[in-house]
């Protein structure tokens, strides 16, 4: 009988750093049925992550990050643990890298199987060979086999010799009753602004009638970071505590159109199709955009167009403008914020309640860490998601105790509507060209647009979509697109246009960017002049684009012809609509 086997030399310790510590993630069902949760990590997400999980500082360090050939440098292996409530819960843990070339198939796969207790399991880089399109660290998927499954996921760096790595960062748990948390929760209260529209909706919700509270922004109303993102999203999360604080009878309803990567720039442009699907009228309208909009051609044009272009709907919903955060406590309430100012719109600040508080150390006041709020340098966590709504809650909470009527109100002789339509007839603080813009597509025709689609004469169904209101499952953004498809049509390359002649004022062009090798470029003219090119490899990720193809200050008319590059006439473009003023 042979005895038990000699058990290997213990490993020897090495320093590690987190860049994922006690982070919700959820099995959630994608469109081809597998069952994931992605967490992005290029565009300096990796680095943020480990600033923030890991305290590291060490520049050099932060810089090997950055690459591919830098990662392998500084790093030993990787330890991964997840627990669920399933001990055996069957995980697989994938860390993929992006390609120089092709950017989703091209780099390496670190991969490691995982079991939902809680142990932690090792993947060494020694094992692999980097391939020679390695080139960023890309995402992180933790894939299972069952879906709708939570779990609390860690993921540790151990470093190669000659490399440091600081002491964990000592949390305690949020406590979301303490005085100090209210405390933090005030400070968001930018402005409690003209609440009238607000008080109609309470008092409307107390007396059992229906109304509906809806949500427009990026990523973060999307409900990036929040584990399941249907209902750990701040929105849902406002939503119900609005429910829950004014409605006896469950008469309260949803709409949540946040898109991933988007300013209000495609904001104005979806906004009929998004929020007012299927005749809906909401009464409360929450704008969030504040992290989105840097690259806002205008500048906060399209944001007042679309504050303006909400406010000035015939049954007068309220506007509340909330402005979210980064992880490096920046965001655009100061470009902004003057919209609210004007017509003196309730505003949410949650850079204001947290970003103070995060310099400081447990025992000098701090409620919060950057770690417990943010799920990644974008993104808040369930956490994050939750001080988000309490401080939504907290703006229905003062407008509900405040008197019935402002003393301005009083002193000018005027209800406090007549004092929004009159600062609604005051000249914009930034700009309304595009307040009145509508959606063009093969679904929403303008009968006096008049279009030759060329070789965009396919449907582009591989599209950015997004989990609309309560639900998990996706819907696809602009279905109704035109696609140029010169892959599998050879003839189509040689009708390689799309031109559309129409009267108007602004023009606007959505295009879908994406990180495939099989996209090309499309140049686009305006009455046979050259304007710009669409390059859906600059963005190189699969979302929606929105550019200014004009905007005039008088209507007229103009042909509008998008070509494929010469180069790329057997590849892939697809134009998901297009935004007009008359």
């Amino acid at each position: 009988m042979a005895g038990p086997k000699a058990p290997k030399d213990p490993e020897r310790k090495r320093a590690y750093f987190y860049i994922m510590k006690d982070k919700d993630i959820y099995g959630s069902v994608q469109e081809d049925g597998s069952i994931i949760h992605f967490i992005y990590e290029s565009d300096g997400r990796l680095i943020n992550s480990a600033q923030i999980a890991g305290n590291i500082e060490n520049k050099e360090e932060l810089g090997l990050l950055e690459t591919v050939e830098g990662f392998g440098r500084l790093v030993h292996s990787i330890g991964v643990s997840v627990e669920t409530d399933n001990q055996n819960e069957q995980i697989e843990f994938v860390f993929q890298m992006y390609g120089k070339q092709d950017l989703y198939g091209g780099g390496t796969n670190l991969k490691v199987k995982l079991t939902g207790d809680g142990m932690e399991r090792k993947i060494y880089l020694s094992d692999y060979k980097w391939t020679p399109d390695d080139d960023i660290p890309g995402q992180i998927k933790f894939i299972f086999n069952t879906p709708d499954i939570m779990g609390k996921a860690s993921v540790r760096l151990y470093l190669n010799d000659g490399y440091e790595a600081p002491a964990d960062i000592e949390e305690t748990e949020v406590d979301m009753n303490s005085d100090e948390y209210c405390r933090m929760i005030s400070h968001s209260l930018m402005n409690m602004g003209n609440a009238y529209r607000i008080r109609k909706a309470i008092e409307k919700t107390r007396a059992g009638k229906e109304v509906t509270l809806a949500y427009i922004g990026g990523s973060i109303t999307q409900g990036a970071g929040a584990a399941p993102i249907n209902t750990e999203c701040y929105a849902y999360k406002s939503y119900q505590l609005f429910q829950k604080r004014f409605s006896a009878k469950n008469n309260v309803k949803f709409i949540k159109a946040g898109v991933g990567g988007t300013p209000s720039e495609l904001g104005m442009i979806r906004f009929d199709r998004d929020v007012l699907r299927d005749g809906q009228q909401p009464d409360i309208v929450v704008i969030e955009f504040a992290v989105n909009d840097e690259g806002d051609e205008t500048k906060g044009d399209c944001y007042e167009s679309l504050v303006r272009k909400v406010l000035n709907l015939p049954w007068k919903p309220a506007v509340i403008l909330l402005f979210s955060v980064f992880a490096n406590d920046w965001n655009l309430q100061d470009r902004l914020s003057p919209v609210g100012k004007l017509y003196d719109l309730p505003m949410v600040s949650v850079l204001d309640a947290v970003s103070p508080q995060f310099a400081l150390k447990n025992d000098e006041g701090r409620v919060i860490t950057k770690n417990q709020f943010f799920y990644d340098m974008f993104h808040p966590g369930n956490a994050g998601h939750s001080v988000m709504a309490d401080c939504i809650e907290y703006l229905f909470e003062k407008i509900d105790q405040a008197g019935h009527a402002s003393l301005d109100a009083f002193e000018l002789g005027l209800t406090e509507e007549k004092i929004l339509q009159e600062k609604l007839n005051l000249a914009p603080v930034i700009g309304n060209s595009f307040e009145n813009i509508r959606l063009l597509d093969k679904k929403d025709i303008y009968a006096k647009a008049y279009i030759d689609e060329g070789g965009f004469d396919s449907t582009d169904t591989q599209l950015q979509s997004v989990e609309m209101d309560d639900q998990l499952s996706l819907t696809p953004e602009f279905p109704y697109n035109w696609m140029y498809d010169g892959t599998k049509n050879t003839l189509n390359r040689v009708k390689a246009y799309f031109e559309l002649e129409m009267e108007c004022r602004a023009l606007l062009l959505v295009f879908k960017d994406s990180g495939e090798v099989n996209v090309g470029k499309a140049k686009v003219y305006v009455d046979g002049e050259y304007h710009f090119t669409a390059d859906p490899h600059i963005n190189n990720w699969q979302h929606c684009n929105a550019v200014i193809i004009f905007n005039n200050k008088t209507s007229e008319n103009h042909v509008v012809r998008i070509e494929i590059a010469e180069e790329d006439r057997d590849k892939q473009f697809t134009i998901l609509g297009f935004g007009y003023v008359l």
